[in-house]
């Protein structure tokens, strides 16, 4: 008698036939992040999915890798207009002009953030005081769109150039990097992380 394994418990948003989301969500999501790369990584990702779905940008997510150096943001800092041309030939990511140009804009004021605080790291953790924000939500009804402190980011990000940086797009911001846990708290992935 073949017994069958019982799957974990995950947030209702985690599709469990799509093994690189349900991937994200089990390795990834709400973990925190002091990379400076990954930290731009997000930032740009987060902005690229701004009207989409999160699947779309994840499934793309190699062949943004592989477009933008390796989420490099001295050398997408130093993209020209002919940078931004080929970019919008590329298949493998999303051919938006303002979202290709936004991650090049992003990267010259990441780079003008790390050179004022030492780091993004620094700039950004400072929003949550260092430490990430554990919240214990038991439904997706109780997770909001944006925060005071989104807004709060959002605005900050607004003023030193970044492009693509709603209240909506920092707060997926801060749960993809762990500055928020908004994990249910049914979900397997919420315990410890408090």
């Amino acid at each position: 008698m073949t017994q069958r394994r019982k799957l974990p418990r995950r947030c209702p948003w985690a599709p469990l036939d799509d093994p690189q989301y349900l991937a994200y969500h089990d390795k990834e999501w709400g973990v925190p992040v002091h990379d400076e790369r990954r930290l731009f990584e997000f930032l740009i990702l987060e902005g690229a999915q701004a009207g989409l779905s999160w699947a779309t940008i994840l499934h793309k997510r190699e062949n943004y890798r592989k477009a933008l150096v390796r989420f490099d943001p001295k050398k997408v800092a130093r993209f020209t207009a002919r940078d931004v041309t080929r970019l919008l030939k590329n298949p493998g990511i999303v051919r938006n002009r303002l979202k290709i140009e936004s991650a090049i804009i992003n990267a010259r004021a990441f780079l003008a953030v790390q050179k004022q605080y030492g780091s993004f790291d620094a700039y950004i953790w400072r929003f949550v005081d260092g430490k990430a924000i554990c919240n214990q939500r038991r439904s997706m009804d109780e997770v909001p769109d944006s925060t005071a402190i989104s807004d709060a980011m959002s605005m900050d990000l607004k003023k030193r150039g970044f492009k693509f940086v709603g209240s909506t797009i920092c707060y997926a911001f801060m749960q993809a990097t762990g500055m928020v846990n908004d994990h249910l708290t049914g979900c397997f992935r919420y315990r410890g992380r408090r």
